[in-house]
């Protein structure tokens, strides 16, 4: 399937704006159509990188440490595959290491990328939990992620505040209780 242009995704938004009832060519909307396309270039360019490409650049000098490394409140901005509304929310990463470590601003990219997509709730959590034991090879991983769906608040039942969790824990912060605890609670603020 060969990618649209920025001509073909303008063209698509003076429809939508003709379909909503409005008038595409008036003084406000003159822009739009432009304006839109370079937005959504912008919030889905994680279909321009690979997020896994993030973590390949380690460090093996961590001076003994082999506790969880965990960073939370990473800012999530989706959008749903089913209405291309807007997800909103806060990711919490963290990973016991075996040996090595990442820079802690490549978590946060690792989340921006496969974010950056249409895609579920769900999947989400799972690419980036994925990813991470695919490529650093820690003892465990944990991803909670907690979102807003504007798919809920904004229309359908309409309800404003709730927030959807999903987790994906791997390897011992799965399977150890204590690690489990910990990283759940560090993650929660207990």
């Amino acid at each position: 399937m060969a990618k649209p242009t920025q001509t073909d995704a303008e063209a698509a938004v003076r429809v939508l704006i003709e379909w909503a009832g409005d008038d595409p060519n008036r003084e406000g909307l003159v822009d739009t159509p432009a304006r839109v396309a370079r937005s959504y270039r912008e919030l889905f360019a994680g279909y321009d990188v690979d997020p896994r490409d993030y973590l390949k650049r380690t460090f093996d000098e961590v001076g003994g440490y082999d506790e969880l490394v965990v960073l939370k409140d990473i800012r999530v901005v989706s959008f749903c595959e089913h209405h291309l509304l807007p997800v909103t929310g806060r990711a919490h990463v963290g990973y016991l290491p075996n040996k090595r470590v990442v820079g802690i601003s490549k978590l946060a990219r690792v989340v921006h990328g496969f974010a950056r997509r249409l895609q579920i709730q769900e999947k989400l959590t799972a690419e980036i939990a994925e990813a991470i034991q695919d490529i650093l090879e820690p003892q465990g991983v944990g991803v909670v992620i907690e979102a807003e769906h504007s798919c809920m608040t904004l229309r359908g039942v309409n309800t404003t505040g709730s927030l959807l969790t999903t987790s994906r824990l791997l390897g011992v912060i799965r399977d150890d209780p204590r690690t489990r605890e910990e990283f759940l609670g560090m993650v929660h603020g207990k």
